[in-house]
């Protein structure tokens, strides 16, 4: 009998998600029409501390609808980190827009002394508009991605977006639940979740996130007519149900109600699996490995567990061969064939990251003995290459 395989990560159906889904099916509610979608909407928005959330099916839609409710439209541009999953970016051009992309901090999101210096030192500023100067075009928004469960500094990013009069898309697609804690090294957002932070948060609810639809997405904000305005977008824009009325284009983004019901199971866990996670990133550095940290004065929720070496590709190459999934971090955007005319300002410490970082496995499940056996296997191997 062969080794036993780890994947990097998987869902943790534990809860009451088949009860859930089991009354949906009995009601055959299984579309949009149900009670699951909406009472998720309201828990998750309870859970995050905004007034409103909007559920739609995939992460994806909801960058794109947070796009569209902020205005943001063809022929401007949205500055953009590069170190991202391309979801994150591709949405911009969905509306016409274009990325600028920028670099990450040591924390691997975006860095907010190159972004001051990329508004102080390329762009032109009257008061009210942001033009980036090379092409005349209007810079609206800034994209900030809390990159692997690892929040961003968002003290910072928000004073240079409140100066410039740029709104703030937060990129929590892998942090529901991270949070800044209470204290006064946590500044403005105090007590503040990933997505509570900018004019509009959203996340992704993929089956490899901390928790999961299946496919599916939240868009959120601290102000509730946005919200409003992506859920009626959401479903096809009608203005009036009965008699088919349409004013305005609008989109299938609308979750299931099934979807829904698998998301409000997986909701009332959050923070046991927020607890776990943290806890086997403990017992993986009390096993010897020396992860990459998160932010200080946050709680992180711990949603991939990063290590560095020179050796990335043959590190995955070395946990594969023992049936352990690893992954580097994907291609940077500004890299990829979509985005090589795009700007990009002092790109380096993303760089850096993507050809030494290795995410291991950090599934909720995993167990104890197999965090040792995969910290034993890195430590042979490091050891090996000496």
């Amino acid at each position: 009998m062969g080794e036993k395989y780890i994947p990097i990560t998987s869902a943790s159906l534990k809860g009451k998600e088949t009860d859930y889904v089991m009354e949906v099916m009995r009601k055959s509610h299984i579309s949009t029409s149900g009670t699951y979608t909406p009472e998720f909407e309201e828990k998750a928005a309870r859970y995050i501390g905004v007034p409103q959330a909007a559920a739609v099916h995939s992460g994806t839609a909801a960058m794109h609808l947070a796009l569209l409710v902020l205005g943001v439209r063809k022929g401007e541009e949205v500055i953009v980190p590069t170190l991202t999953d391309i979801q994150t970016v591709n949405p911009v051009r969905y509306v016409g827009a274009e990325p600028i992309f920028m670099d990450c901090d040591e924390m691997m999101t975006l860095d907010p002394i190159k972004l001051r210096d990329f508004c102080e030192d390329e762009c032109d500023f009257d008061g009210d508009i942001l033009t980036h100067r090379e092409n005349g075009k209007r810079i609206r928004a800034v994209i900030v991605s809390h990159v692997f469960g690892n929040l961003a500094d968002m003290n910072k990013i928000s004073e240079i977006c409140e100066k410039y009069r740029l709104r703030i898309i937060e990129d929590a697609s892998s942090a529901l639940g991270s949070k800044y804690r209470e204290g006064r090294y946590a500044g403005r957002f105090e007590g503040k979740f990933a997505g509570a932070m900018g004019s509009v948060g959203i996340f992704s609810l993929d089956g490899d996130r901390i928790i999961t639809t299946g496919n599916g997405g939240l868009l959120v904000s601290n102000d509730a007519k946005l919200v409003e305005r992506a859920r009626f977008l959401s479903s096809q824009a009608k203005a009036d149900i009965v008699h088919g009325v349409y004013e305005e284009i609008g989109y299938n983004y609308r979750m299931t109600n099934l979807a829904a019901a698998v998301g409000l199971g997986q909701l009332e866990q959050v923070e046991d699996f927020v607890a776990i996670k943290e806890r086997n990133y403990e017992a993986y550095k009390a096993a010897g490995l020396a992860l990459r940290p998160f932010r200080d004065y946050t709680r992180a929720n711990h949603w991939y567990y990063s290590y560095e070496t020179e050796y990335r590709d043959e590190l995955i190459s070395h946990l594969e061969e023992h049936h352990i999934q690893a992954r580097p971090i994907p291609n940077l955007i500004h890299t990829l064939r979509p985005y090589e005319g795009n700007a990009n300002y002092r790109i380096g410490n993303a760089a850096r990251f993507h050809n030494r970082v290795v995410n291991i496995p950090c599934s909720v499940d995993i167990t104890h003995d197999d965090i040792l056996h995969i910290a034993e296997l890195i430590q042979e191997f490091e050891a090996s290459q000496d």
